[in-house]
């Protein structure tokens, strides 16, 4: 077996992988479209591996030499669509059919070429790129791109610099006199070798992508609450820790809003608990609208709601309370299902020095509880206490035996 053959039986083995990899995620996770495509895509990766075993045996070569190229370009098509489709971008369709399209008509055009033509040579491989280079693009129209889509970025670029590169091998080293003498050629063996490489290089990275986005949004569904769609109490506990600690590590103030649905029971009592989860969802529309995008809401049970608002004093945060109070009023009925307008009570509480969650959640609400007992409708901010460092371990060890 040469050297080409035997790297080809590895890249059989590794498209082999990623083609199941993927398609046990997108088994799992049904919603997974992207995976589905590069699992068919990595699919052809091993139809084009098996007709280039066959390629050697065949008298006249063209039909599987063309299936070759085909069945390639149409993998590297494949997983650019699945890449788009799992960044929920619209995948380009019609570039992608004009670029396949012309790139068989070519192909099918030099059949009949000399192997050792640059411009032969050239024309093969240029489809390849191209393909690539529209992968970099629907890379780069991804917005939110952390460190493994900017990887894969420069792998797929790496990618279509290679295939660039390869008919200046070609011409270098030589590629075979005939296709059947491929896989025996030196250009072969590295050609095969460096597509290994790019080939796991970029699989891993896109099923990492691909695992990390679906563990993102199954986190993400675990902290929201469906009715209101915004974080339950897990997720704005959680949330609102994170963005307290960043908040005081920053030295910025901020300030914690509790809410409560007024007269809510009698809401459900009177009109049912169908209208009363309208009015949740409302409140909750609001709540969202009145906020700035860095806000931490959540629905903390019940008729019960948070916001914690980074960056924000006590009186921003009555400014704040009294807009989606206002704005809560003022839904018409059909927004709410109610013949008269919905009302809510606020606590207000501002971030001092060494508070936690709990102890800013506390405050606020102790103003709600305020709020309640004077009418219910209206805004009740928590007056700051002095900070209290917290007493070390140490500290209370040593008056506890001074004590005794």
């Amino acid at each position: 077996m040469s050297a080409a053959a035997f790297v080809l039986a590895i890249n059989l083995f590794i498209a082999g992988i990623f083609a199941t990899a993927f398609g046990v995620v997108a088994a799992y996770q049904r919603s997974a479209l992207g995976a589905r495509w590069l699992a068919f895509a990595y699919g052809l990766g091993m139809v084009n591996v098996t007709l280039e075993f066959i390629l050697p045996f065949q008298d006249d070569h063209r039909l599987v030499s063309f299936g070759i190229f085909a069945v390639f370009l149409f993998a590297l098509a494949g997983c650019v669509i699945g890449l788009a489709h799992h960044y929920r971008i619209r995948p380009p369709w019609t570039l992608l059919a004009l670029a396949v399209i012309a790139s068989l008509l070519v192909n099918f055009a030099i059949l009949e070429m000399p192997r050792a033509s640059f411009v032969r040579n050239l024309l093969y491989q240029a489809p390849y790129a191209l393909v690539q280079a529209i992968g970099v693009g629907v890379i780069l129209a991804n917005k939110r791109k952390g460190a493994l889509d900017l990887a894969l970025l420069v792998i797929y670029f790496i990618s279509a610099l290679h295939f660039l590169a390869k008919p200046v091998l070609a011409m270098a080293i030589g590629s075979g006199a005939a296709p059947q003498a491929y896989i025996g050629s030196t250009y072969a063996a590295v050609s095969q070798t460096v597509g290994a490489v790019l080939l796991i290089a970029n699989g891993l990275m896109m099923l990492l992508i691909i695992v990390r986005d679906v563990m993102a949004d199954m986190t993400a569904r675990s902290e929201t609450d469906t009715l209101s769609g915004l974080l339950n109490r897990r997720g704005f506990e959680d949330r609102g820790e994170n963005a307290l600690t960043l908040a005081a590590r920053s030295g910025v103030p901020a300030v914690m809003i509790v809410a409560d649905l007024d007269h809510f029971k009698q809401i459900n009592d009177t009109y049912g608990h169908a209208t009363g989860d309208k009015v949740i969802a409302a409140f909750a529309a609001v709540l969202e609208e009145c906020a700035a995008p860095h806000a931490v809401l959540g629905r903390l049970g019940g008729e019960e709601f948070g916001a914690f608002l980074p960056g924000a004093n006590l009186n921003t945060g009555k400014l704040y309370a009294e807009t989606v109070r206002h704005a809560f009023r003022s839904l018409p009925s059909d927004a709410t299902g109610l013949r008269d307008p919905a009302s809510a009570s606020f606590g207000v509480a501002q971030l001092m020095p060494y508070d936690h969650l709990a102890d800013l959640l506390r405050r606020a609400d102790g103003a709600l509880y305020e709020a309640k007992n004077e009418g219910r409708d209206c805004v009740r901010m928590a007056m700051p206490t002095p900070a209290r460092k917290p007493e070390s371990p140490n500290m209370a060890d040593r008056s506890d035996r001074f004590s005794s």
